[in-house]
């Protein structure tokens, strides 16, 4: 069994991200935290879950990064969303029984992963941690027609700034934010894939965003140098992310 609650212990980044979506009242918790779980760990570029699998498990991300992905016709990759810790991005696994695109590692991951049948109970022993589920699928669609009006309308340099503030505050919520400085791992291919844009203009726009003080870059980690400007780049608006006053 794992243990919740503390910052140190592997289920604390979706205990957190729960309570960001809503209350938790403490027997939720507690039922989270009973919950049997198997480890797994994958190296960079591994496919967690590929299109057309079948899983009767889903997986809770505890550290790394990974995204959802499809390959189109020529073989080009399409990134359709980034996950963080405390994601569970197959979760639609538990009513779709069919994967419609693939679950790849962009670093060193860490994932627990939860049986369906122990899901569907859990979510039937507390229905509000069901509603809480809900709502975290709502949002990633959320996210989804966020992304595509930026990959439609938005400029390159405001397609850049955009995803650097969602993923600020996506770090934030599940506490993984000192001061204005966040993990960032992605390289500027998969910046590309994620919004439409070729590694040449991507670099073009980084190298813009840091000469102009906005962002600086070390050691794998971004420093947001001026949200207020970058938010205005970026057309960034929160309120499709739906943050509640908890998080």
């Amino acid at each position: 069994m794992a243990a919740i609650g503390d910052d140190g212990q592997p289920l604390a980044p979706l205990l957190r991200k729960l309570i960001a979506l809503g209350p938790v009242m403490q027997g939720e918790a507690a039922a989270v935290e009973a919950l049997p779980l198997t480890f797994r760990e994958y190296r960079p570029g591994q496919e967690i879950v590929r299109e057309r699998d079948r899983p009767n498990q889903a997986c809770i991300l505890l550290s790394g990064l990974c995204c959802r992905f499809k390959i189109v016709g020529d073989g080009a990759r399409q990134i359709n969303s980034f996950h963080i810790p405390g994601d569970m991005p197959d979760l639609q696994s538990l009513l779709l029984h069919q994967m419609d695109h693939g679950l790849l590692t962009l670093t060193r991951v860490k994932v627990a992963l939860v049986p369906h049948p122990t899901l569907l109970q859990l979510i039937a022993g507390h229905p509000r941690l069901g509603l809480l589920f809900w709502r975290d699928t709502l949002i990633d669609g959320s996210i989804f027609r966020e992304w595509m009006c930026s990959i439609g309308r938005r400029s390159a340099r405001a397609r850049v700034a955009h995803l650097i503030c969602e993923l600020f505050l996506r770090y934030r919520n599940v506490g993984l934010v000192e001061d204005r400085s966040m993990p960032f791992h992605l390289t500027q291919t998969q910046i590309g894939d994620a919004l439409g844009l070729s590694v040449v203009h991507v670099n073009r726009v980084v190298k813009s965003l840091r000469r102009d003080g906005l962002i600086s870059l070390a050691s794998r980690r971004l420093t947001i140098g001026d949200w207020a400007a970058l938010v205005d780049i970026g057309d960034f608006d929160d309120a499709y992310l739906h943050l509640t006053p908890e998080s």
